[in-house]
This record gives structure tokens, sequence and C-alpha cells, in this order.
């Protein structure tokens, strides 16, 4: 049985609006809850995130390896994808470097590890760099596979439980992203 133990501080409540005074107040009120047996608290949002993807990334690792390719790189691919069209090599290594927590040697020296691997393809004379053919090939086979593996997985998970996870971690994401940014940790 777990019992959870509350202590209230001194409450004095407000006064009446009638011509008599009355005062009152309660000290050390303990408040005591119980739940059943098999109840357990929840987990710290964190933890069953970073669960969830340490899980998924093992998932991932398996996948990878069977194309060659570094989880690493991988991310390196994801990222050029997700800010779409074609960023100039200073955005892109400037985005590796927030996302995935990059020095700037360590972000440019991805970038090159994509550009070399043919997952991405330096474009034009202004040195924008776009997802390659070989880029986008490796990710349908990847992203096909993972959906081989978590397909039956998500299958079994309400869809609309499933919409609202992906809605709330998107929106965690985006308050994360503009509380760094405020701070000034961007």
């Amino acid at each position: 049985m777990i019992v959870f133990l509350s202590i209230r501080e001194a409450v004095t409540p407000p006064t009446p609006i009638s011509s008599e005074r009355t005062t009152s107040t309660y000290e050390g009120i303990i408040t005591m809850t119980t739940t059943g047996e098999d109840t357990r608290p929840l987990p710290l949002i964190g933890q069953a995130v970073g669960q969830a993807q340490a899980s998924l990334t093992r998932l991932l690792t398996g996948i990878l390896a069977g194309s060659g390719t570094s989880h690493l790189r991988w991310l390196g691919l994801q990222r050029l994808n997700a800010m779409g069209g074609q960023p100039s090599r200073e955005a892109y290594e400037a985005d590796l470097s927030y996302w995935l927590q990059l020095d700037g040697p360590d972000a440019a020296r991805l970038v090159g590890d994509v550009v070399a691997a043919g997952l991405a393809v330096v474009a034009g004379d202004d040195g924008l760099i776009a997802v390659s053919a070989r880029g986008r090939a490796l990710r349908e086979e990847v992203l096909a596979a993972s959906a081989r593996v978590t397909g039956p997985m998500l299958a079994t998970i309400d869809r609309a439980d499933l919409d609202t996870t992906i809605r709330t971690l998107q929106e965690i994401t985006r308050r994360a992203g503009e509380t760094n940014t405020t701070e000034g940790n961007r």
C-alpha cells in the first residue's frame, strides 16, 4: 500500500462580509491518501520519454546497421530533411549544433560526412546542401523497415492516444525551443 502525506501550513480563511468578526486558524492539518496495492505513481515525463527513446533507438540502430549507416549520420540526414529545401551549409551546421548538441567542428564534420556518404549534395555555386537521390532512397528504406518493426506495436495502441502523444511531444519540443531561445541557450 502506498501512502501519501501532505502537511499544510496554517490557513486563515478570509474575513466574513457580515458585521461579525470570526477568525479561524487551522494549523498542522495532515492529509493522508492511500492507493491500491497495484497502483504505482506515474513516472516523470522525462523518464517515460527517455525510456521510449532508448527503446526505439535500439531498434533503429539495428535497422541502420543493415544499411551500413551510423546513427549520427542518420540523424544528420533526418535534420537535413526536416529543414526542407536546400539550407546553406552554415544554416545546416547551426541546426546540427543545436538539435544534436554538437560543437562547431563536430557539426561541420557531420555535414562533410553526410555529403561524402552521398546522402546529400552541395547544389550550385551558392553552396546550398540538399538531400540526394541516395539520401531519399535510404530514408525510404529505413522508414519502411522501421514501420515493419514498430507497426505491430503501434497497431495495438488507440489511434487517438497516439495522436495526442504526438501533439503533446511536438508542443513540448516547441516550448522547450522557445525556452532555450529566450534563455540564450540556442
